[in-house]
């Protein structure tokens, strides 16, 4: 899709089938997990699986979806954080150990597969996979392809999200399978969760030249001049990723205090 396609106006937002019934289904497939069980929900859990799935569906299916495909590469980045650091850690705090040890169990049946589950979920192959995805869809050509095309946008939001949930799992996974780090681990391994994207950030932040072509003939709103912009776009990446990991390390490092024996 390109940005003068004559699309309806953003305020009218998007509304896409295939996102709403893909959140449906998960959705289904939630409640279907806890009723499998037999266990009553503790809303302690449960309201992170709705809110991620609430998310989800705010991120790819209407104004602000409108806005990232159509106008302004900020209103995208916007969307991008919501997909890479708010989703992924509510759908792993939303989910308990059963229901996730359920998920990779399939995966866990053969030696093999089960050793690339065990390698895939540690801190370095994680990272690497979170900040490879991370910097793979902030490229100038996979981004424009992205934008040109909806079933390569949507594959660009799949590995995004994909992508975070490895990153963020050495750290928020309840799975027994594959567990999380110990807490002093989890206190490092914060300290560099937030250098893929800062570095996606500055990159985006420092350049001269508008590095996504399709946003140069995008219709302007807001005022913003296409450089400007791509400068709000990548300050409103810089500042969350710092400040999510923060977050998640002042808590972490609480929990790891509360743990320890008196």
């Amino acid at each position: 899709m390109t940005a003068a396609s004559g699309a309806s106006p953003w305020t009218s937002g998007d509304v896409h089938a295939d996102a709403i019934v893909a959140v449906a289904v998960l959705a289904f497939a939630y409640l279907r997990a806890w009723r499998a069980r037999g266990v009553t929900i503790p809303w302690t859990i449960a309201w992170r699986g709705i809110a991620a799935l609430g998310v989800t569906l705010l991120a790819v299916s209407g104004p602000l979806h409108a806005l990232s495909e159509r106008y302004l590469f900020s209103a995208h980045m916007v969307q991008h954080l919501l997909l890479t650091l708010v989703v992924p850690p509510l759908a792993l705090t939303g989910m308990p150990a059963f229901m996730i040890d359920a998920l990779l169990a399939p995966w866990c049946r053969r030696p093999f597969t089960r050793s690339i589950v065990r390698w895939i979920t540690r801190p370095i192959p994680a990272l690497a996979a979170y900040a490879g995805v991370l910097v793979l869809w902030h490229l100038p050509v996979a981004y424009d392809r992205a934008l040109g095309s909806h079933l390569w946008h949507l594959v660009e939001h799949v590995m995004l999200v994909g992508g975070a949930v490895l990153g963020w799992w050495p750290v928020l996974s309840r799975s027994t399978r594959a567990p999380a780090l110990p807490y002093a681990a989890q206190i490092l391994y914060l300290f560099a969760f937030g250098m893929p994207m800062t570095v996606v950030a500055a990159m985006v932040t420092a350049t001269d030249d508008v590095l996504y072509r399709f946003y140069e003939t995008a219709p302007r709103i807001l005022g913003l001049a296409p450089l400007d912009d791509q400068r709000l776009g990548g300050l409103i990446m810089w500042v969350p990723a710092g400040l999510v990991p923060l977050i998640v390390f002042t808590a972490v490092f609480f929990r790891w205090v509360a743990s320890e024996p008196d």
